[in-house]
């Protein structure tokens, strides 16, 4: 008998099996959910740290940094926002920001390319990092925003080192702050400045249920303005970043009685406020509830949110739940919005609620500890990385969050 067939499929059948696991054994990078392709030079696992190492290149393109590089010194040179990262090759340590900060494989040069431990520099630009190690595969999510609404401001005033030492400590990067035009001038100067130290942005903060009348237009104007003129006479750090509008106007009684012509008129508003701060420089953004897109333009198919998606910078989605998956989770309702904002290329905040609220027990997150809220809000961050409008979460509001740290 010849047996040539047989050990012709042998070998055949040895490298069926084979491919695969050598495929599989490729270290393999997702950012937000998204595959990275490397077609110069693969990521690859340092045997004795256990470390996965990237070609710098993948930290500018995918996190958003500029790098140089000084092949006279051997080093390359992150820069993020403010903050700066050198590394050496051969050194188990960077320069973040002149501190030395060590870890527990070096930079190096691998056919030509400089590799750099992939965990360190994404930590180091706040971004999560996980390892599947079933799967090879690196998972990193990007660092996005986070805010929280400061209703009274006289806080400012009355305890500005407790609020910004509890921003600080807990990575926002955004204060929406609610203006009183009495007060002086200064003390929002002084603030916003020492905010800005710590890398956190101020909005101007204002709105009620009836600004979606036209009668109320000159309320509007008068902030609008104090805004525009107050940032024309103080520094650059001293500035506010954007106007933050929360208006609500479902909670008029005419959203159930005569809500198109209720819809008319804020729609003349929204309108008007484009107008009037077009060319301002202040980013504008508008508080929604998460079911807004469920609510048409009169006579339209249209959705009420993707029309002020148009018109303004970004929303901020009400999602006030306390669990992230499943039906009726954070995730679910700000899914159509997200998708909406990922199709006209605009930013959302998905807001969660940290107040005392009495319309359920899962509108929020009152009642949990803050490991629990942090938990489930990982678990929705992780999800909603995958679309490219998600920009961050936002804690409703800043008195009753840090209430719960208090606990």
């Amino acid at each position: 008998m010849n047996k040539w067939p047989l050990y012709f499929v042998a070998i055949l059948l040895s490298f069926i099996i084979l491919i695969p696991a050598a495929y599989a054994s490729q270290v393999q990078v997702t950012v937000d959910g998204q595959l990275v392709s490397f077609p110069d030079e693969p990521p690859y696992i340092d045997r004795t740290s256990g470390r996965t190492m990237v070609p710098v290149k993948f930290i500018s393109d995918k996190l958003g940094a500029t790098m140089k590089w000084n092949k006279a010194l051997q080093q390359v040179v992150f820069s993020y926002k403010k903050d700066s990262i050198m590394l050496t090759i051969g050194q188990n340590y960077a320069l973040v920001n002149g501190k030395k900060v060590p870890f527990d494989v070096p930079a190096e040069i691998r056919n030509n390319r400089t590799m750099v431990p992939l965990r360190f520099i994404s930590e180091v630009f706040h971004a999560e990092v996980d390892w599947n190690p079933d799967r090879n595969l690196v998972s990193v999510v990007t660092a996005k925003a986070k805010g929280t609404w400061i209703w009274n401001s006289s806080l400012i005033e009355t305890e500005p080192d407790n609020v910004l030492r509890f921003a600080a400590d807990n990575g926002v990067t955004n204060l929406y702050l609610q203006i009183d035009t009495d007060m002086a001038s200064k003390t929002y100067a002084e603030f916003i400045r020492r905010a800005q130290e710590r890398q956190i942005q101020v909005e101007a903060l204002a709105g009620r249920p009836d600004w979606a009348y036209r009668s109320k237009r000159e309320q509007m104007r008068k902030l609008i303005g104090w805004v525009g003129k107050y940032n024309a006479s103080v520094a650059a750090n001293e500035r506010f970043e954007g106007l933050h509008f929360d208006i609500e106007p479902y909670l008029l009684p005419e959203w159930k009685t005569d809500r198109n012509a209720l819809l008319e008129q804020w729609m003349d508003n929204a309108r008007w406020i484009e107008q009037e701060t077009k060319g301002s420089g202040l980013t504008v953004t508008f508080d929604v509830p998460f079911w807004l897109h469920t609510v048409k333009i009169p006579e339209t198919d249209y959705s009420f949110s993707a029309w002020l998606l148009e018109k303004f910078d970004r929303l901020v989605i009400m999602d006030y739940r306390n669990v992230a998956l499943g039906k009726d989770g954070i995730v679910e309702n700000a899914d159509a919005i997200m998708r909406e904002a990922s199709t006209l290329r605009k930013q959302v905040i998905v807001a969660v609620e940290t107040a005392r609220n009495s319309e359920s027990d899962r509108t929020s997150f009152h009642s949990m500890s803050v490991e629990a809220m942090e938990k489930e809000l990982q678990a929705a961050h992780r999800e909603l990385a995958r679309y490219s409008s998600y920009a961050g979460f936002a804690m409703h509001d800043y008195p009753s969050w840090a209430a719960m740290h208090r606990k």
